[in-house]
């Protein structure tokens, strides 16, 4: 059965956001299960987040030593290295979630982009105008939340669309 671009249209989009932790398999997985029939009328996206990486430390000495022991093109080289594992890193996360989609009968789109999580999650709702995010909970508690800023959070608060965040039972408050 063919849909006609309008219908497309229609369909509310629905948007998990991933990353390489349990609580994100755990959610994908929930979703699956608990909202298998509501997919089947939405759109649903995969999204995952290549942090920037912190390269601060490369130039940390003095400027002749550091050209004796690491000539800046091997600082590029390195930086380029890096963010070329990352990509390949959440493309492999992205298709094994895809699969996982597909072993249920669900179609997924996949999509990463490179930035701090929470800011890339509230701008990709944003941009592909999502109906309904979904989140894993890490579960840590007040203090880790505190010291470690918290996704969901921010995305919960920050987001233009209603967000769910799926918890692990025996996960902290």
């Amino acid at each position: 059965m063919d849909m006609t671009e309008e219908e497309l249209a229609c369909r509310k989009k629905v948007m998990i956001a991933i990353d390489e932790s349990e609580c994100s398999h755990y959610a994908l997985k929930w979703v699956l299960d608990n909202l298998h029939d509501s997919l089947s009328t939405s759109s649903l996206i995969i999204f995952t987040v290549q942090s920037i990486a912190d390269f601060s430390y490369l130039p940390a000495a003095s400027p002749g030593s550091a050209r004796m022991f690491c000539p800046p093109s091997t600082n590029i080289e390195l930086i380029k290295s890096v963010q070329e594992h990352q990509k390949k890193v959440a493309l492999a996360l992205l298709e094994k979630a895809k699969g996982i989609c597909a072993s249920q009968g669900v179609i997924a789109e996949t999509i990463t982009e490179v930035g701090d999580p929470k800011e890339a999650i509230c701008h990709a709702v944003d941009n592909l105008n999502i109906d309904l995010l979904i989140l894993g909970s890490h579960g840590r508690g007040a203090l880790k939340r505190a010291v470690l800023g918290s996704v969901s959070n921010y995305c919960v608060h920050n987001s233009k669309c209603p967000v769910l965040v799926v918890k692990k039972q025996g996960n902290k408050v």
